[in-house]
């Protein structure tokens, strides 16, 4: 318990100390959803940019010349794998001429990070929304503070801050873990959205439209197939014309749809999880538990961080967390 309250205390005077021993480093991340884990991650201690501007395509988004200027001053980039604009910043980083640390795939990798299978698409790894999975989050800043840790003094700050935001993480991953869905299939809008419901234990099947450079499959050709599955999952904010096949899905079939985010800036990434995760579960109307595991499974931490953060999870249900 003492170590517990020494690093909030750690937690709450640290950006402070950072501010007044040194510069903040530069984070620079490649779109608006992973900055809000480093932000949340990190909270003051570092300053957070995205390059590709809130609804624009970030597969089609070429960098400017102020952007190129602006990552040569990075402390730590961080990208997702497969963006046209990634592929300028490898080349800048072959030239020589980052100040910075360039983290991808390979770093997360080290830390737990796992790509999902697009069972429609040849089995080929999905790199589309691979933030929405919280372990992918979690790997992703980890790796972030390792390169901070490399690059700057004050490691303490950097530790302690990451260690709350894991610990909220896995406190909300246990809760709906427990809402044994594991049987359970769907069917989704694009492919960002599988990582949404896999880490829950939802088993994804087929994808209305399969990939970036696939066309979008008729409502005809899978009217069968969603006939076997449990929910439809598409993005508020996808194109018409395929919320609008989702719905007409839902309609001739009745199986029940769920409206979930993937791409957002100025919210919270566990804001964003929890609330996804809520709707995900209150379409099934499941058996909901009274309690997340014990103090066997879940430690002091956890608990008392639940407290703290006023953990929510949604309208759709509430969970007490005891010792």
């Amino acid at each position: 318990m003492r170590k517990m309250v020494l690093i909030l205390i750690i937690f709450l005077i640290s950006p402070l100390s950072f501010t007044l021993a040194q510069e903040k480093p530069l984070v620079i991340t490649s779109i608006a959803p992973i900055a809000e884990i480093v932000r949340e991650a990190f909270g003051e201690s570092v300053q957070v940019e995205y390059l590709v501007p809130p609804g624009v395509d970030p597969h089609q988004y070429q960098l400017t010349p102020e952007q190129i200027e602006k990552i040569q001053k990075a402390d730590v980039i961080v990208t997702i794998g497969h963006l046209p604009l990634e592929e300028k910043i490898e080349e800048l980083e072959k030239e020589g001429i980052l100040k910075g640390e360039v983290l991808g795939i390979e770093d997360y990798q080290r830390y737990g990070f796992r790509y999902l299978p697009e069972r429609w698409y040849n089995n080929k790894y999905n790199p589309h929304g691979i933030w929405l999975d919280p372990y992918n989050a979690l790997a992703i800043a980890e790796a972030t503070k390792e390169a901070l840790k490399t690059h700057y003094s004050g490691q303490n700050i950097f530790e302690a801050q990451y260690s709350l935001f894991k610990a909220k993480v896995e406190t909300i991953i246990l809760t709906y873990q427990k809402m044994n869905l594991n049987e359970k299939q769907a069917i989704i809008e694009l492919p960002s959205q599988q990582y949404t419901l896999e880490w829950i234990g939802i088993e994804v099947i087929a994808s209305i439209k399969p990939e970036e450079e696939i066309p979008a499959k008729s409502v005809d050709e899978l009217l069968e197939m969603v006939k076997t599955v449990d929910v439809i999952v598409y993005s508020t904010d996808s194109p018409e014309s395929l919320k609008n096949a989702v719905l007409e899905l839902s309609r001739k079939t009745g199986v029940p749809t769920i409206g979930i985010s993937t791409i957002w800036s100025e919210k919270e990434y566990t804001e964003v999880l929890i609330q996804n995760s809520a709707n995900i579960v209150s379409a099934f109307r499941t058996y909901v538990p009274q309690e997340v595991p014990s103090q066997q499974s879940l430690n002091t931490t956890y608990i008392i961080l639940a407290f703290i953060v006023g953990v929510t999870l949604g309208t759709a249900f509430g969970v007490i967390i005891k010792k």
